[in-house]
C-alpha cells in the first residue's frame, strides 16, 4: 500500500473515532457543560382596572363654616365619602350632597368642591379600592371583585400584576390632566415589574372612553410597547340618553332607597355627567331628545334644553368636553368590546306641559343595557377597517350594565383573551 494510501486511511479511522461514542466535536472544539437554554416561559400580561362613573372610592376631610342642616359636621378628619349607603338616605342624604357636589368656576371653566371640602381618590394603584368601591367591604359595593378572583385564579397576583387606576369621576377629561399622567407611569411601571410585558387595559362603563382619551394622548411606539390589549365592559363609547335623563329628573342609581331628586343637585354638577351626553357624531342633529305637546329638543337643540331646564350650567361643562366627544380616533391597540343588550333603555323624554323646568318626564324606550344606548355600545365597531389592530366585539343578550361584571360567558372571554401570548 502507497504511503498516500496509509495516511488516508488513518484520517478516515481518525474521523471515524472522533465521531463515535457520541463524541460530535471537531478535534480542535472545546466541550462546553453548559445546559441549554430552556424555552422562556410565557408572561402573564399584567392587568389594570379602570373603572367607570360611581367606580372609585372616595375621602372628604370637612374644616367648613357652615352646614345645611343641623345634623350635618362642619369639621372631620379623613373618611369615605363614596360609596356609604348609610350616607344617602334621608336625612343624611342632604350633608352628603353639599359634601359631593361640585361648584362650576366660568372664568377657568373648571369645578371646586363646596368651600371647607377637601377630597382624594384612595389607593392608587391598588385593584382593591376598585375591586370595592365600599371600603366596608358591604356586597352592595362588590365592583371588579369577581374578575380580580378570575385573574387570581390563573396565577395572578393582587398589587404585583393586578392593579386599579381609580380617578375622580366627578371630573371629565378636561380636568384629569394629572390622571393621564399617572397612569402613564403606572402603565409603565408594571411593564418594567413584570418583565417587560406589556399590560392589558380591563374597562368598564365611562372607564372605556376615558382609557381611550388617555391611548389618544400617547404615541404609537409607546402603546406598541406598553399596551397589549384593552377589553372593554360596556363601554359608553358615545355617551348615552341617560345623561339628559339625569339633567332633567335625576337618578336614583336603581335603588327605590334613594331619591332621584336630591341625587340631582349634586349628579348634574359633574363634569363627567355633560361629557357621557349623545355624542353628535352617533346622533343626527334631528334627532329628538325630549319632547313637549308644542316644542321638540333635537341634538341641535341641546342648548336651549339646558336654558329651559334652568341650568345652563350645564351647556358651558358640555362645551369644554366636546372636544374629546369630537376625536374618535382609534386606539390603536388590540380591543375587545363586550355590551350587554337587548334591555329597556331610555330613548327620550317626554313632557306633559311646555314649561319643563322642574317637571318629571315620562321616559320613552329604546334598546341598550339597560343603561347606554346601544349604539353607543356598538360605536367601537366603527374602528374595523380604520386601524390595522385587531377589533372583537362580542353582544351579550339580556346582560345589563352592571350584570356584564358578573357574567360567566364574560369570565370565559376574558380567561380565553388573557391566556393568549
Amino acid at each position: 500500500m502507497k504511503l498516500g494510501h496509509c495516511a488516508a486511511l488513518f484520517g478516515l479511522l481518525l474521523f471515524a473515532t472522533l465521531f463515535s461514542a457520541g463524541n460530535c466535536l471537531w478535534p480542535f472544539s472545546r466541550k462546553s457543560n453548559t445546559p441549554p437554554t430552556p424555552p422562556k416561559e410565557p408572561q402573564l400580561s399584567p392587568v389594570i382596572f379602570v373603572p367607570g362613573d360611581g367606580g372609585s372610592q372616595v375621602e372628604v376631610r370637612l374644616s367648613k363654616s357652615y352646614s345645611p342642616y343641623f345634623i350635618c359636621e362642619k369639621t372631620h378628619d379623613w373618611y369615605n365619602l363614596w360609596l356609604d349607603l348609610e350616607q344617602l338616605v334621608i336625612p343624611m342624604v342632604y350633608c352628603w350632597v353639599d359634601n359631593v357636589k361640585l361648584y362650576y368656576d366660568k372664568a377657568t371653566r373648571t369645578t371646586h368642591n363646596s368651600p371647607g371640602v377637601e377630597t382624594r381618590i384612595p389607593g392608587w394603584g391598588d385593584p382593591d379600592v376598585v375591586e370595592w368601591i365600599d371600603p366596608t367591604l358591604n356586597k352592595a359595593g362588590a365592583y371588579f371583585k369577581d374578575i380580580g378572583n378570575l385573574l387570581v385564579n390563573m396565577g395572578y397576583v393582587r398589587r404585583r400584576n393586578i392593579h386599579g387606576a381609580p380617578y375622580d369621576f366627578r371630573r371629565a377629561p378636561n380636568e384629569l390632566q394629572q390622571f393621564f399622567i399617572d397612569l402613564k407611569q403606572l402603565v409603565e411601571d408594571t411593564y418594567e415589574a413584570n418583565n417587560q410585558t406589556a399590560v392589558t387595559f380591563i374597562t368598564h362603563s365611562m372607564g372605556s372612553p376615558m382609557t381611550l382619551v388617555f391611548l389618544q394622548q400617547q404615541t404609537l411606539e409607546w402603546k406598541t410597547r406598553y399596551v397589549r390589549r384593552q377589553i372593554s365592559l360596556a363601554g359608553a363609547w358615545a355617551g348615552s340618553i341617560k345623561a339628559v335623563k339625569v339633567y332633567a329628573m335625576g337618578d336614583d342609581l336603581d335603588s327605590f332607597a334613594l331619591s332621584a331628586k336630591i341625587l340631582r343637585d349634586e349628579q348634574i354638577s359633574h363634569p363627567s355627567t355633560a361629557w357621557l351626553l349623545p355624542s353628535p357624531l352617533f346622533w343626527k342633529p334631528s334627532e329628538v331628545l325630549a319632547m313637549t305637546p308644542s316644542k321638540n329638543y333635537t341634538m341641535a337643540q341641546l342648548e336651549q334644553f339646558f336654558t329651559d331646564i334652568d341650568y345652563k350650567t350645564g351647556w358651558e361643562m358640555r362645551k369644554d368636553t366636546m372636544r374629546y366627544t369630537q376625536n374618535f380616533s382609534p386606539p390603536d391597540v388590540e380591543l375587545h368590546c363586550i355590551y350587554g343588550d337587548g334591555i329597556s333603555t331610555v330613548e327620550r323624554l317626554q313632557y306633559k306641559k311646555d314649561n319643563i323646568a322642574g317637571e318629571t318626564p315620562k321616559l320613552i324606550m329604546g334598546v341598550g343595557d339597560g343603561t347606554v344606548n346601544q349604539r353607543s355600545l356598538r360605536a367601537c365597531q366603527h374602528w374595523s377597517g380604520q386601524s390595522s389592530s385587531q377589533i372583537s366585539t362580542l353582544a351579550l343578550q339580556g346582560v345589563d350594565h352592571m350584570g356584564v361584571l358578573t357574567n360567566q360567558d364574560v369570565y370565559q372571554y376574558i380567561r380565553t383573551v388573557m391566556q393568549q401570548p
